[in-house]
């Protein structure tokens, strides 16, 4: 429900284990899920906007102008993210989340005019606080025809571990379901091309900085904190890297260019 004096929204969920063995499945993980503790960043395939077609915008999303403002600006992107973990959540056990708008404003860009959004997620189970979440949006007009691709940023060129990671469109789509997230960028490969202007479908920016977060804990230990931002979009078809530096993460692209950028904190 949403609470529109106070622009909060409140959902429950009851920590399926199906559905965290589903998302170990999709990101290709060894073995079985955990089957209490949450992995970091995996409350993502829970309390699910499940709204009804006739809500939604042309791109798949709920339609702005409810709990998100409309600021006349048709595109969408998971700019990046803020995460705090305070306690371990549990499958199997409801839990609530809180959402509120942080922050929307319009400003000018170099290209344009950006509509951000910051949006606040607490999430508690069992009384407590477990998980504090900063979603940052950033929405945009339609490319220009014939625009030029912005100028990515290059990745550092050395890090002390690094992993190779492809995609497919079937593990897109898994996300997305999973997600419960209807953003055609992700599965609809005309809608990529001929409306927003991507080459190819693009893989999920949460679903690069949950293999980040995966990363920072298997090489530095359980995770207090983590922070990412996308810098560059990275399409299906294009291998990637997964790279760290002490508690420094990015995603690099085949190119060299540099597709997220990310920060543990321990």
């Amino acid at each position: 429900m949403t609470d529109d004096s106070a622009r909060i929204q409140t959902r429950t969920d009851v920590m399926d284990p199906a559905r965290v063995q589903a998302l170990w499945a999709t990101l290709d993980l060894p073995g079985q899920a955990p089957i209490q503790t949450l992995p970091p960043f995996f409350h993502q395939v829970f309390f699910w906007d499940a709204q009804s077609p006739g809500a939604l915008g042309r791109d798949g999303h709920p339609r702005v102008g409810g709990l998100i403002p409309d600021m006349g600006l048709p595109r969408r992107m998971w700019a990046g993210g803020r995460l705090q973990f305070h306690a371990p959540l549990d499958a199997g056990k409801p839990a609530e989340k809180m959402t509120r708008v942080q922050k929307a404003e319009r400003k000018q860009g170099r290209t344009g005019p950006l509509g951000f959004v910051t949006l606040r997620h607490d999430i508690h189970q069992d009384g407590r606080l477990a998980v504090t979440e900063f979603q940052d949006l950033v929405y945009r007009e339609d490319p220009a025809p014939n625009a030029p691709s912005p100028i990515a940023p290059q990745s550092p060129d050395r890090a002390q571990s690094e992993e190779p990671v492809s995609f497919t469109s079937t593990q897109l789509f898994r996300y997305s379901a999973l997600t419960f997230n209807g953003h055609r960028i992700h599965y609809d490969l005309d809608y990529c091309r001929d409306v927003e202007g991507y080459n190819g479908l693009v893989v999920h920016g949460p679903l690069l900085a949950q293999l980040l977060m995966l990363k920072a804990t298997r090489e530095l230990g359980p995770l207090s904190g983590f922070s990412f931002r996308a810098t560059a979009p990275l399409v299906h078809s294009e291998a990637a890297s997964l790279c760290r530096d002490g508690r420094s993460l990015w995603v690099r692209g085949p190119d060299g260019r540099l597709c997220m950028k990310a920060k543990a904190t321990l």
